[in-house]
């Protein structure tokens, strides 16, 4: 029976455009609402509404931005439920279950958005610190809400806001940072697969770091003993320092940014293996040409750039990219040696990468055997209706000499 005085207004669908709802998807695109019976107009950007079918049956219950081409996000099955603080404090309690469940330090994703049933909300735990993402108008309006929240679950001693992605411009939301709570260093010590490292909350790139390589990075370091590594576009150097902790004789780091690298000399020294890196500043392409022009060769060469692929529409020169960088990977390794390829764009699927290494090979002298595909942590969950929550891949692919 319909509620005859809903608490939220409606957002009606179109005939039959509750069917991707239906199975599971937790996104409305604004060509699927019944602007007649519920023009977009009369609705606030963050507002919760109740969505019904072309029926007038209740759904679920979401946040609406009407001038966003994603204008509705589902955070509830039930019809009518506020996107209140004990909701979200329920969801941010169900989130840290799994996550010290699976870790035994803190310091992981507690909040993947979607995934975690809180579209546009990202959390990164820094041990006492937290580092919060929203995305999203409805997110944007819970701010006082997640914070409140933080403070009930963990008491952290201090919460940063990075409202400073460009996503956000997608919803006609401003940029910007700021401390939310308590007093917040610049440097955060975190430890990741018994490598310490530090997060940079304030100044770092997302949210100060990337934990969504985890599991990868951990399973470098069962082949790194005694290896030499090539860490390309390595940031502040995560997978290479994984790979020396774990016994490997030498790493060289490769990136653009001066700062990230003066971040791998310092987690060098923090793991006291200082005298076992080198450092490369310049463009990923034009470094491995110069290092494969001296002669230089490696065991294992890690390839994780940022996101070639950012839109659908730049796919084609994006695959070039992968395809010509992992072609000068595969110029520098030395035979039986090890390429892990990676990727985060969301637009470039496992296959797709797949096949650009397996294209970039064949103008190598070798012969490829993949002998593991990663995947992201399972800090970040997939939710299993919506394919745009898993992005991260990684192959693991040893060679051969071709006889």
């Amino acid at each position: 029976m319909q509620n005859s005085n809903p608490s939220l207004p409606r957002l009606r669908l179109k005939k039959s455009e509750d069917k991707r709802l239906r199975a599971g998807h937790l996104w409305i695109y604004s060509n699927e609402v019944d602007t007649h019976h519920t023009p977009l107009k009369q609705f606030g950007a963050g507002e919760c509404v109740t969505l019904e079918n072309a029926q007038g049956k209740p759904l679920a219950s979401a946040y609406i931005n009407p001038n966003s081409l994603i204008c509705a996000r589902v955070y509830s099955r039930r019809p009518d439920q506020p996107l209140d603080e004990n909701l979200i404090t329920q969801r941010l309690q169900q989130a840290l279950a799994w996550r010290q469940r699976v870790y035994a330090k803190p310091f992981y994703r507690l909040c993947y958005g979607e995934s975690d049933f809180l579209p546009g909300v990202v959390i990164d735990r820094y041990g006492d610190y937290c580092v919060v993402q929203l995305t999203t108008a409805g997110a944007e309006q819970c701010k006082t809400a997640i914070q409140s929240a933080l403070q009930t679950i963990l008491s952290p001693r201090g919460i940063v806001l990075r409202n400073d992605s460009s996503t956000r411009e997608l919803e006609g939301l401003p940029l910007y940072s700021e401390v939310l709570a308590g007093e917040v260093p610049d440097a955060l010590a975190i430890e990741e697969n018994e490598t310490n490292f530090f997060a940079l909350p304030l100044s770092g790139q997302k949210t100060g770091w990337f934990y969504d390589h985890r599991s990868n990075r951990k399973q470098l370091q069962d082949y790194a003993r005694g290896k030499r590594i090539l860490d390309v576009f390595s940031y502040s150097g995560a997978w290479g320092m994984a790979a020396l902790t774990a016994g490997a004789a030498h790493a060289s780091f490769v990136d653009a940014s001066a700062p990230a690298l003066e971040y791998v000399t310092r987690h060098a020294q923090l793991n006291n293996v200082g005298d076992r890196i080198a450092t490369h500043k310049g463009d990923a392409f034009e470094v491995l040409n110069s290092l494969q022009q001296a002669g230089q060769r490696f065991d294992i060469v890690v390839v994780d750039p940022p996101a070639f692929v950012k839109r659908r529409k730049d796919l084609a020169a994006g695959l070039r990219a992968y395809y010509e960088i992992n072609r000068l990977a595969l110029a520098l390794l030395n035979a039986d040696g090890l390429l892990v390829s990676a990727s985060c764009s969301y637009h470039v699927s496992a296959d797709d990468l797949l096949n650009e290494v397996r294209k970039a090979a064949l103008q190598s002298p070798w012969d490829l055997q993949v002998i593991a595909q990663g995947h992201q942590a399972p800090d970040h969950p997939i939710h299993p209706a919506m394919p745009e929550t898993r992005y991260i891949k990684a192959f693991f692919c040893r060679v051969l000499e071709r006889h």
